[in-house]
């Protein structure tokens, strides 16, 4: 009689199907697998409304692939976008918006993902903690600035009845004011250090660059300062007969500090 026998799989095959076992028992299960585009966008929204950004942005994502092709998942990608820019992930943000920028140049969307992008590259020169350090954008680096003030640009040009261009163009002269201020910033800086050369470099810049915002006038007292610390007497009264002129009620500031005012984008 012919006994059972086991049959015995070589070691090598053996292996493999330990690791494909093991492979499908750690796949995590997509509970959305079976949901439409629609119940997908908007279990989305909601996770992105209750502040949960992560599960937001994976939803979003795989929106954005099963829905290619579809203004659906154009709306995705911007929500996406949107939804890294609160997690903090300004880069991704920024990547994505470029995407879409680059992918749907005729979307009726574009206006908003300008703005978007303008917006991210503003908060980012704003900074987390500015409200404690009570430091202004003008101390900081400024590409971030010029980024935001080019887009915003753009948005308020190609798209001037947007109803983010209003919003875009007051954001504009914020940020040239603060370009201004970075100028006197450092035309300051060297002002009290004696570097006065620097300092009449830097302010004459300022002056040059940005003319017909409230900094100019600082510019052009540092600029007093600096040619009388080097007995440059001639251009030192030319200067100060502009400012006269420029700024009528400009008072001597012989500490050579801005007075504070608070930015419109400040709400504390």
């Amino acid at each position: 009689m012919r006994g059972f026998r086991l049959s015995v799989l070589p070691l090598g095959w053996a292996f493999a199907a330990a690791l494909m076992l093991s492979a499908c028992s750690n796949t995590p299960i997509d509970n959305t697998a079976g949901w439409s585009n629609d119940k997908l966008y908007n279990e989305a929204k909601d996770e992105a409304k209750s502040g949960a950004w992560d599960k937001a942005i994976g939803m979003f994502d795989k929106l954005e692939g099963r829905a290619a092709g579809t203004t659906l998942a154009q709306q995705a990608q911007l929500d996406k976008a949107f939804a890294q820019f609160k997690t903090g992930d300004k880069i991704q943000a920024l990547a994505t918006l470029d995407r879409f920028l680059k992918l749907h140049p005729a979307s009726p969307a574009i206006d908003y993902a300008l703005y978007l992008k303008g917006l991210i590259n503003f908060n980012e020169n704003l900074g987390l903690f500015s409200f404690i350090t009570r430091q202004d954008l003008s101390e900081r680096d400024q590409k971030a600035a010029k980024d935001s003030f080019e887009t915003f640009r753009e948005l308020s040009s190609r798209f001037p009845d947007s109803k983010y261009a209003s919003e875009a163009r007051q954001r504009m002269i914020y940020i040239v004011n603060s370009l201004a201020s970075y100028e006197v910033h450092v035309a300051r800086y060297y002002l009290n250090r004696g570097a006065y050369v620097a300092a009449m470099n830097r302010a004459q810049l300022a002056i040059s660059d940005f003319q017909g915002v409230p900094a100019v006038e600082e510019a052009l007292n540092i600029l007093i300062s600096a040619y009388e610390a080097l007995g440059m007497t001639e251009l030192r009264d030319d200067t100060r007969r502009v400012l006269e002129k420029s700024f009528p009620k400009s008072a001597p500031n012989p500490n050579n500090s801005v007075a504070e005012t608070k930015a419109w984008w400040k709400f504390w």
